[in-house]
């Protein structure tokens, strides 16, 4: 977290306006999912965080964004060329993640931790 000590306005307000201070971002669904997968989806993308994580525990997401039937997902989505593409985990599937390239965990092992 070295690169936050260069951010004028994170001490006063926790605001980033370059992605390259943070390389993931980590976001636990909650009642308020939409921000999650539509407003904060934007506006990480829009400042370059390079990688963002949607941890769906409940699988309460909309079913465009976790599937039909609705389960618990962990969304991964990784900028290339300055846009998201995502991958979508479930269950007793690996993880993949551009940051953490040596990660050996399921979802499962996630959810049950």
């Amino acid at each position: 977290m070295n690169a936050l000590k260069d951010k004028p306005l994170w001490e006063k307000s926790s605001t980033l306006t370059k992605g390259e201070s943070i390389p993931l971002v980590v976001e636990i669904v909650s009642s308020n999912w939409r921000d999650d997968y539509l407003t904060k989806l934007i506006n990480y993308e829009g400042i370059g965080i390079n990688e963002y994580w949607i941890v769906d525990y409940l699988g309460i997401g909309g079913y465009r964004y976790i599937g039909n039937p609705k389960q618990p997902t962990i969304s991964i989505y990784q900028l290339i060329d300055d846009e998201y593409q995502v991958q979508y985990f479930r269950g007793n599937e690996s993880i993949k993640s551009t940051t953490f390239p040596g990660l050996n965990l399921t979802v499962d092992q996630i959810f049950q931790g």
